[in-house]
């Protein structure tokens, strides 16, 4: 090749360099989304809160669904400390997030996301997964007390332990031999033992911690009801349920852990409320 050949050759490479650079930085922002991120058109974000004893891989199978549904999914940790720090730390995530969200709580996490999405326009829709669902003034004490008491509650380890600033606390935990039994019967028991193994404690104080607002009373609830729950009394579900008239009430034979026993039947419910919302104000 002639030294003109190189030469133009050399500047054809170079063009084309140029053209790819400049084409890679009009790439969308959102397509290396954030946490507040969410392109116009968008289906809702999903926001999945999990409960006491467990954390957010509690929910993998729901999020492989939805993701292959083509929503955006955000699993947040729940910090197990109360309602009063959990719904705050909830409340400010939410207001990072653009364009609507649906919200869903599971167990303990159906008390936080009451009283976090409460004055939220963005939360269009609150799913309720085997939940408490406490009203304005009401502790998950309080409410649980009007039914007769469940398995759990013979299955408590309580364990003391002490803050960074030297005030101290007690955990509540499931003895580790009696979670199966009494918490996730519907689980196989090398699955059960895994759950006994990462199980999370919440704080003791978060059973008599009563809420100051109730999101439900505002907001398109759809409900959840595990009928072999051991852990919630499946009467009680079904007395929130009316009480929030439910726009959805789905009843299925589960343990308490129906998002990794039945991740299909809790998707459908979260796509539902989803599809219901529309993304439009209410």
């Amino acid at each position: 090749m002639t030294a003109s050949g190189i030469l133009k050759s050399g500047k054809g490479r170079l063009a084309l360099g140029v053209s790819v650079l400049a084409a890679l930085t009009v790439v969308p922002a959102h397509a290396a989304d954030g946490a507040g991120a969410a392109p116009a058109g968008q289906k809702p974000t999903v926001v999945l809160v999990h409960g006491a004893f467990a954390d957010g891989s509690s929910w993998n199978a729901v999020v492989q669904r939805l993701q292959r549904d083509g929503y955006r999914v955000i699993a947040p940790p729940n910090t197990l400390r109360g309602i009063p720090q959990d719904s705050t730390y909830l409340n400010s995530l939410l207001k990072t997030i653009k364009g609507p969200v649906v919200l869903v709580g599971h167990s303990y996490g159906g008390e936080v996301i009451s009283q976090a999405a409460d004055g939220l326009d963005n939360v269009k829709a609150l799913v309720y997964i085997n939940a408490i669902m406490p009203d304005k003034g009401e502790s998950f004490s309080s409410l649980s007390a009007k039914f007769p008491a469940v398995p759990l509650t013979k299955a408590f380890q309580p364990v003391p332990f002490r803050n960074g600033d030297g005030t101290t606390g007690t955990d509540v935990y499931i003895q580790p031999a009696k979670l199966r039994a009494t918490f996730a019967q519907d689980l196989s028991q090398q699955q059960a033992s895994v759950l006994a193994s990462t199980q999370r404690p919440i704080a003791q104080s978060a059973f008599t911690d009563k809420v100051t607002a109730a999101a439900w009373r505002t907001k398109p609830v759809y409900v959840l009801v595990g009928n072999q729950d051991r852990a919630i009394n499946p009467s009680l579900e079904r007395y929130e349920a009316k009480r929030a008239h439910a726009r959805k009430t789905v009843q299925i034979d589960s343990s308490h852990v129906s998002l990794i026993s039945h991740p299909q039947e809790v998707t459908a419910l979260i796509v539902s409320a989803a599809r219901d919302s529309g993304g439009q104000q209410h």
